[in-house]
C-alpha cells in the first residue's frame, strides 16, 4: 500500500510540473452562462478557438507535438492555462474569461495565442521542465507572431474603422509599417492587449492602464512571475509595434533571434523592463 501511495504521488508531482500557472492568478471570480455583461457567445468562443487550431496545429505537429484545445464554455472559471503530457501540448480555455466584461473578441483571441506561446513562444523560459515559455514572454509571443499570424488575411482595415484607436496608437503603429493592412493589425493587436490589460486590471484591483503612461519599473533580472496590468499592456504594444516577421518565430535559447533588441538598433517594439533584463 505505502509503495501505491508514493507512485501516485509520483505521478502527481510529474504531472504538476508539466503544468504552467494560468494567464492570471487563481482568483475567486466566477462568471457564470448567464452572464448578461459578456461581449462572446458560445458560438463565437468556438469559431476563434478552431480559426487558432486550424492554423496552429501543423506547426505544432512539425516540432512533433499534438496540439490539443480544451474547451470549457459552462465553467466560469476567469483564467486559462496550458500544460503538456507525453506528445500532447494542451491548452485550457474557459468560458468565464470569455464571458468577462472587458474581454473583446480580439482580447480572447490573444488569450488563446498567449497560452500557444507557453509552449512555442521560445525564451525565456520559466524553468519548468525547460518546456514553459514565461508569462512575459508568452505576451510578447501573442502580439508580436501569434495575433499577427491569425488575422493577417482579414479585412482589418474595416475592423479597426469601427473601434476607437488612441492617438498614440495610430500614430507609433503608423510610424513603424508602411502597409495599410500591417497598420489596421497593429493597431487592432494594441486595442486586444488593452482589453487583456483592463481584465487583469479588475482582478487585482489596480489602477486603470493606459498606453500613455507605461509602468517605470525596472527589473533587476528577468521576471518569470505574472506581470503588473501596465506592465502587460506595454509588453503588448511594443509587441504589436515590433516589425520583425511573425512568421519567424523566437528562439528556445537565444532571446534576441527574431525579436526586436536594442543591440539591432531598435528603439521601439521591444520587450518592456518592467519584466525583461536584456
Amino acid at each position: 500500500m505505502n509503495i501505491l501511495i508514493l507512485l501516485l504521488s509520483i505521478t502527481a508531482s510529474v504531472y504538476a510540473s508539466e503544468k504552467c500557472d494560468g494567464i492570471v492568478p487563481r482568483n475567486n471570480l466566477w462568471i457564470g452562462e448567464n452572464h448578461r455583461e459578456s461581449n462572446i457567445t458560445r458560438d463565437q468562443f468556438d469559431e476563434i478557438l478552431d480559426k487558432a487550431s486550424k492554423v496552429y496545429s501543423p506547426l505544432f505537429e512539425d516540432i512533433g507535438r499534438k496540439l490539443v484545445v480544451r474547451r470549457y464554455w459552462a465553467d466560469g472559471t476567469v483564467n486559462a492555462f496550458a500544460s503538456q503530457t507525453g506528445k500532447f501540448s494542451y491548452i485550457h480555455m474557459y468560458g468565464g474569461f470569455a464571458r468577462h466584461k472587458d474581454t473583446t473578441l480580439d482580447g480572447f483571441l490573444l488569450v488563446t495565442c498567449h497560452e500557444f506561446g507557453h509552449h512555442l513562444g521560445g525564451a525565456p523560459k520559466s524553468g519548468e521542465g525547460n518546456w514553459v515559455t514565461n508569462e512575459g514572454q508568452s505576451d510578447y509571443f501573442a502580439a508580436a507572431k501569434c495575433f499577427k499570424l491569425l488575422v493577417e488575411n482579414d479585412d482589418n482595415e474595416k475592423i479597426v474603422s469601427n473601434m476607437k484607436i488612441p492617438k498614440i496608437v495610430k500614430d507609433k503603429c503608423s510610424s513603424v509599417y508602411s502597409s495599410v493592412n500591417d497598420i489596421a493589425i497593429c493597431e487592432r493587436s494594441s486595442m486586444a492587449g488593452l482589453s487583456l490589460a483592463r481584465v487583469f486590471s479588475s482582478l487585482n484591483f489596480g489602477r486603470n492602464v493606459r498606453f500613455e503612461r507605461p509602468s517605470r519599473r525596472k527589473v533587476w533580472w528577468t521576471s518569470h512571475a505574472h506581470p503588473a496590468a501596465q506592465c502587460r499592456l506595454d509588453t503588448y504594444f511594443q509587441a504589436s509595434l515590433c516589425n520583425k516577421d511573425y512568421k519567424s518565430n523566437f528562439d528556445d535559447q537565444d532571446a534576441n533571434i527574431n525579436a526586436c533588441t536594442r543591440s539591432e538598433g531598435y528603439h521601439i517594439g521591444m520587450r518592456p523592463r518592467c519584466w525583461y533584463k536584456p
